[in-house]
Parts: structure tokens; C-alpha cells; sequence
């Protein structure tokens, strides 16, 4: 099964790395605290959470890119992308799957979390 696993790791991978990084696949929610920064903070902030690349067992253990830290101009910002069902109420059955699973990924102040 290790073979399975590892295909289905990277359609998440794939899936999650689109919506981070094109704004296609899901949605986006942007918290209180990173909306009052300014259109222009969070527009940087959005730029750096689509380049981020430094993946790596300590912040992304399962291989699926779906969440990390990363620092915009002394903010701690924390993205993180969930999977649910496609009306929004439970968790997805599978997360490898389009037709089942409706992404959304949450950016925010560290200090908000």
C-alpha cells in the first residue's frame, strides 16, 4: 500500500500547492487581524504564502503542504488548509478527491491562533 499512499499524498500535495499558490481549488479566508494590517499588507502577505518552498519534515511531516509559518515583515503569519465535505459541514471523506472535498485555507496573525 505504501505505493497508494504516496500517489494519493501527492494529488493532495498537488491540490493544496494550487490553491495556495494560484487561488483556484478552494477558498481563502483571511482572519480580523491580517484584514486591519491593510489591502497592501495582506496583498504581501498573500505573495509570500504562495512563494513558501522551505517544506520539510519538522512543518510538514505528512508531505501534503498544507501548512506552515512563515514571517512578512516582523508578522508571524500561520496558513493553514483544511478538508471538507462539499457543503462545508463535515471533514472530507477524502481529502485526494475533488469531487468529494471542498478546500479552505485559513491565513491569520499567529497571535490570533
Amino acid at each position: 500500500m505504501p505505493e497508494v499512499d504516496s500517489e494519493r499524498t501527492a494529488r493532495i500535495r498537488r491540490l493544496n500547492d494550487f490553491l495556495r499558490c494560484n487561488n483556484i481549488g478552494g477558498q481563502i479566508v483571511i482572519t480580523a487581524g491580517l484584514a486591519a494590517l491593510g489591502p497592501e499588507a495582506v496583498r504581501r502577505v498573500m505573495e509570500s504564502v504562495a512563494a513558501f518552498k522551505e517544506f520539510g519534515p519538522d512543518n510538514d511531516p505528512h508531505n501534503e503542504h498544507d501548512c506552515a509559518i512563515v514571517t512578512v515583515e516582523g508578522h508571524s503569519i500561520i496558513w493553514k488548509i483544511d478538508y471538507y465535505d462539499l457543503r462545508l459541514k463535515y471533514l472530507s471523506p477524502d481529502p485526494s478527491s475533488e469531487s468529494v472535498t471542498a478546500r479552505v485555507m485559513t491565513v491569520m496573525l499567529a497571535e490570533e491562533y
